[in-house]
């Protein structure tokens, strides 16, 4: 499996940028503007470059600002979608898992083990329909092609292996469990990067601090945020991939968001965990609530399924009530409840879901957002500005892929059929050739092929072998971020190239050491 590596023009850095944002803006037409660079856009912008297209793709913070960032770090075979009647949805979900998973970003994209365990409050009736919904799941993973050696089946546990595998659930009534697997990205925040650098290989102008001002069918007038100076982007065709602030830049499009909040806990609260846990939702069929061990010394729980009302902030807040609710129920299965003062962190996400309006629930009520369908949806105005709004992470290839046919369509531009389901990410590798690499694990995980260049980093200079203060990222790994990554502040750094904001207190601790590789790249790049 080949792929593009750091060394054939997939680096992205503050010099780069510098070129491409001059070039992108002298007058010169584009084949394609793509504007956000969350999974979809940086999909999207891989997908046209790899069709051959002149690309430019801007955002106006960073790679993964957005809603790409705050995922369950799950990639879902689609089984709660059959619980729906959505078979067309839970079909592709488990297809692109699929892809993910056995072609391009096997580095990124691993099996997930996950334990349902049948405690008291989990009736047997509850027990039978989740058990049928898993060997669901297994018949997509048949349909998908995915094999058995990439996701094993589903298997029923005795109380003895449930207890082996969730430590921390309480032994008291427990009657067995349920097994079950599904795909888990190592960091989603990390797969926008390794999209936006494959695209940059393929030729993408990819442009963070690039913000839109004015959007039409033929290009954007845009602001440079770190310069203030404004220009004009021009293309033959655009592709608004915004998520949540899709409606900003396109009149007409209503988006409903819908929030999905994570708490963040320290590994050792809950002890080993060799798989991560499904927790029913008391009174819900069809819902669980996620414990997603990290392998970084946390732990993840959620999610959570609020619809948000007015504006879109930059950064979403946590309620206190979303934090109780997932409290409450992981409470219902462990030994001892976990306190509100041992949640270190908590982060929320807005689901960029289309208003479809006249959907209504009980008793005139607006519906919930988590009956609103994930499907996505491909919206081209009249004057040719092409929008991809809803979906899902697990499904932003064929997102992209479907919004890059519409644009391309809608403008009459020739361009070849998508080659992204076989083409890798940068540090992709069949899981055989990773297993040779001579780098630390956990490297190999984020960076694949390129864990051994990032290592040498810290051999050739020791200093650079250093953690960050409570979290395993070394100052190799930052310098890395800076280098090939496009990072250009110390929150690019903490906030997405890494995960280390998500403890507020080990980003005030790692802020200093993040500075000082900030400042010793830009000295020596001068």
């Amino acid at each position: 499996m080949s792929h593009p590596s750091a060394h054939t023009g997939s680096s992205l850095n503050a010099h780069r940028r510098g070129r491409e944002l001059a070039e992108a803006t002298d007058g010169r037409v584009a084949d394609v503007l793509v504007v956000g660079l969350g999974a979809t856009g940086a999909g999207a912008a891989l997908d046209a470059a790899a069709r051959g297209l002149d690309v430019v793709a801007v955002d106006a913070h960073d790679l993964a600002f957005g809603t790409s960032r705050w995922s369950s770090k799950l990639i879902h075979g689609g089984l709660r979608y059959l619980a729906s009647a959505q078979f067309d949805v839970a079909h592709e979900s488990a297809v692109e898992r699929g892809v993910l998973m056995t072609r391009t970003a096997p580095h990124l994209v691993a099996a997930q083990p996950f334990v349902l365990p049948l405690t008291p409050l989990v009736s047997r009736s509850q027990a039978s329909l989740a058990w049928a919904g898993f060997r669901a799941g297994d018949v997509l993973r048949m349909a998908a092609r995915t094999p058995r050696q990439v996701l094993p089946a589903p298997r029923r546990l005795s109380a003895t292996e449930a207890r082996h595998l969730a430590p921390s659930v309480r032994s008291a009534g427990l009657r067995g469990g349920l097994l079950s697997w599904d795909g888990k990205v190592t960091d989603d925040a990390r797969l926008v990067t390794a999209l936006a650098r494959t695209a940059a290989a393929r030729g993408a102008r990819v442009l963070t601090r690039v913000r839109v001002l004015e959007l039409t069918g033929t290009g954007a007038r845009v602001r440079d945020e770190l310069t203030g100076e404004e220009g004009e982007i021009r293309a033959r065709a655009v592709i608004n991939a915004a998520g949540v602030w899709a409606g900003d830049l396109v009149e007409g499009i209503r988006i409903r968001p819908s929030r999905g909040t994570h708490l963040v806990l320290r590994s050792e609260r809950l002890g080993a965990l060799p798989a991560g846990l499904h927790i029913p939702i008391p009174g819900e069929t069809n819902r669980f609530v996620l414990v997603l061990p990290q392998g970084d010394g946390r732990v993840y729980v959620g999610l959570t399924d609020e619809p948000v009302e007015g504006g879109i902030p930059d950064v979403p807040e946590v309620p206190e009530t979303d934090i109780g609710f997932l409290l409450d129920v992981l409470g219902s299965v462990l030994d001892a409840p976990v306190a509100r003062e041992e949640v270190v962190g908590a982060f929320a996400g807005l689901r960029p879901l289309l208003d479809t309006s006249g959907h209504e629930g009980r008793a005139g009520a607006p519906a919930r957002t988590s009956d609103i369908s994930r499907r996505h949806a491909v919206l081209t105005t009249p004057d040719g500005i092409t929008t991809i709004v809803g979906g899902k992470l697990t499904t932003y290839r064929r997102m992209a892929q479907d919004a890059v046919d519409a644009a391309t369509a809608a403008r009459g531009l020739s361009a070849a059929p998508s080659p992204t389901a076989a083409l890798p990410l940068v540090g992709a590798a069949a899981p055989e050739r990773l297993r040779t690499l001579s780098a630390p694990k956990r490297l190999v995980r984020r960076y694949g092929t390129e864990a051994e260049a990032v290592h040498a980093l810290a051999v050739e200079d020791p200093a650079l072998a250093e953690p960050v203060p409570g979290h395993p990222v070394t100052r190799a790994e930052l310098l890395w971020a800076v280098r090939h990554e496009g990072a250009l502040d110390e929150s690019d750094l903490l906030d997405r190239r890494t995960r280390i904001g998500l403890v507020p207190q080990d980003r005030a601790e790692a802020l200093s050491l993040a500075r000082e590789v900030l400042a010793e790249a830009a000295t020596t790049r001068r």
